[in-house]
C-alpha cells in the first residue's frame, strides 16, 4: 500500500518536506533518483547535497537571511538544526562543512521509521496520491517533460554555476590576511588583496579565457543574483571590484587599508582543509582556471579539489501555477518545493520543502491550512513565489524589499530591520500556534 504522500527528490526542499509530514505521523515515500542516474552538478548520493557553496547566508540578528531561518527553527526545521550542528567557522554567516551535514541529513530520514526510501528516478506522477515535487534545479530531462505536461505549462530556465575549492595547505599564508567584512563576526574568511596592477592582470586574462564550449553559451538566461565571474567582467572594467571582489571593510592589517580589490576564501570543511573562492562561479575550461586563478596573490601554487562549473536550473512559473500553500492550482494534491517551484537559495529552498511538508501533513489529515502571514519572512517568500508578474517571473532569495513595509516609516535602516523582524516572528508565531493544535506535532 503505497504512503498517504510521496515527495521526488532528497535535496533540501525534500528532505524537510519528508521530515515535516514524518513528525506528524505521516507516512512517507522518499523518491531519490542517484546513485541510479546523477546530474552534472552533484558528486555524491547523499540526500540535501549542497551543490554551489556551504554557506546558509548571515546569521546576524535582524538580517532577512537571518529572519527566515529563526522562523525555521520556530516551525521545527530539522535542516537547519543539523547545519547549525554541522558549522564551521565562517564569521557571522552559517557555514557547514558540506559532507557532513548531507551525511547527517540522510542517517536521519533514513532511520525514521515513516520514511521509506525508494532510489530510482521517478518520470510518472501519479495524480491520486499528495506528491511532493522538490526535484530542484537539476531536474531530469524526462520528469520535467512530466511535470509540463502535468502543469500544461513550458518549463523555464537559466543556468547557475558552482565556484571552485582550493586545498588549504596550497595558498601562500604570507601574501594573505584573515578578516571579516566590516570587523562583525570573527575574522574566519582568508582575504587575497590584490593592487591595481595585479587587478588589471587578473581582469585582461580573465575576459580573454576560453569558455566551456562556448558556440553553446550565446543564448543564457542568467540568474542576475549568481552571474558567472567572466560574464561579470565582460560588463566593465571595475564591475568585478563592485560585486565579488569589493574590498570595501576588508582592512589589510599590514597597510591599515582595504586593498583596491579582494578575493575571499571561505572555510569549506570541519578539517579546514579546504576553501571555496567566494563568488567565484564561472564556466571556463578547466585548464584556464587554474591559469587565470592562480593569478591571484596566494594562490599561485594552488591545488583545486574542484572547478567551477555550469549547470541548468529549471523551475515553473510559480505565480500561474502555484497557491500560497505551494499546492498547485489545477490539482490540489500536487504540491511544488524548493528551487524548482522559483525561489533562490539554501535556506529558501529548506522553507518550501517545510511549508510544503506541514501543508501536505494537513490535506492527509483532512484540516483546512492557511499560508504564512504575509508580515514573515516565509510567508513573503511564498507570496512573491505566487503572486509576482508571471510574465518577467525570475527565482528570488529572501530579502527585506519581498517583505511589506512598516505602517510607519522608519528612516534609520537598522531600526526599520529591527522592527520588521519583530513584527514577523510575533505574526509567524501567532500562525504557528492556530496551525499546530490540530495537528499531530
Amino acid at each position: 500500500m503505497n504512503a498517504p504522500v510521496r515527495v521526488i527528490g532528497a535535496g533540501l526542499a525534500g528532505s524537510e518536506a519528508a521530515w515535516q509530514c514524518a513528525r506528524r505521523g505521516i507516512r512517507v515515500e522518499l523518491c531519490e533518483m542517484r546513485p541510479a542516474r546523477s546530474t552534472a552538478a552533484h558528486q555524491t548520493d547523499y540526500f540535501a547535497e549542497l551543490v554551489c557553496s556551504n554557506s546558509l547566508k548571515s546569521d546576524r540578528e535582524n538580517t532577512a537571511p537571518w529572519l527566515l531561518k529563526e522562523e525555521l527553527r520556530r516551525a521545527g526545521s530539522v535542516l537547519i538544526e543539523i547545519a547549525h550542528a554541522c558549522a564551521v567557522p565562517a564569521g557571522h554567516a552559517l557555514a557547514v562543512d558540506r559532507t557532513a551535514f548531507s551525511r547527517k541529513v540522510t542517517a536521519t530520514l533514513s532511520q525514521e521509521p515513516l520514511v521509506t526510501v525508494i532510489r530510482e528516478e521517478v518520470t510518472r506522477i501519479g495524480e491520486d496520491q499528495i506528491t511532493i515535487i522538490a526535484t530542484g534545479p537539476l531536474t531530469s530531462e524526462r520528469l520535467s517533460q512530466e511535470i509540463a505536461r502535468l502543469t500544461g505549462s513550458a518549463q523555464l530556465y537559466f543556468y547557475d554555476s558552482i565556484s571552485p575549492i582550493v586545498e588549504a595547505d596550497s595558498i601562500d599564508t604570507s601574501k594573505v590576511y584573515r578578516a571579516a567584512r566590516y570587523q562583525r563576526g570573527t575574522a574566519d574568511y582568508i582575504n587575497c588583496p590584490l593592487s591595481r596592477e595585479a587587478y588589471e592582470r587578473f581582469y585582461d586574462a580573465l575576459v580573454a579565457a576560453q569558455s566551456v564550449e562556448k558556440k553553446d553559451w550565446e543564448k543564457l538566461n542568467y540568474f542576475e543574483s549568481c552571474l558567472p565571474i567572466e560574464e561579470i567582467a565582460r560588463r566593465g572594467r571595475d564591475t568585478l571590484r563592485f560585486g565579488p571582489m569589493k574590498p570595501v571593510g576588508l582592512k589589510d592589517p599590514r597597510t591599515g587599508q582595504p586593498p583596491y580589490a579582494v578575493v575571499q576564501l571561505r572555510q569549506e570543511n570541519l578539517r579546514a582543509d579546504s576553501y571555496n573562492l567566494v563568488g567565484f562561479q564561472n564556466h571556463l575550461r578547466f585548464g584556464e582556471q587554474e591559469r587565470i586563478l592562480r593569478l591571484i596573490p596566494g594562490l599561485e601554487n594552488a591545488r583545486f579539489l574542484r572547478y567551477g562549473q555550469m549547470h541548468r536550473n529549471t523551475y515553473i512559473n510559480g505565480p500561474l501555477l502555484l497557491r500560497q500553500t505551494l499546492e498547485t492550482k489545477s490539482n490540489a494534491q500536487i504540491f511544488f518545493a524548493g528551487q524548482i517551484c522559483g525561489v533562490e537559495g539554501y535556506v529558501e529552498s529548506i522553507a518550501t520543502g517545510l511549508l510544503a511538508g506541514m501543508h501536505a501533513a494537513c490535506r492527509v489529515e483532512g484540516i483546512r491550512s492557511e499560508g504564512p502571514p504575509r508580515a514573515s519572512a516565509l510567508g513573503s517568500l511564498v507570496h512573491y513565489v505566487t503572486q509576482a508578474d508571471a510574465r518577467n517571473f525570475q527565482p528570488a532569495n529572501i530579502t527585506f524589499d519581498l517583505l511589506p513595509a512598516l505602517s510607519v516609516p522608519v528612516r534609520d535602516r537598522e531600526q526599520r530591520h529591527r522592527l520588521q523582524c519583530r513584527s514577523a516572528l510575533e505574526e509567524f508565531d501567532r500562525w504557528l500556534e492556530e496551525l499546530n493544535p490540530a495537528m499531530r506535532t
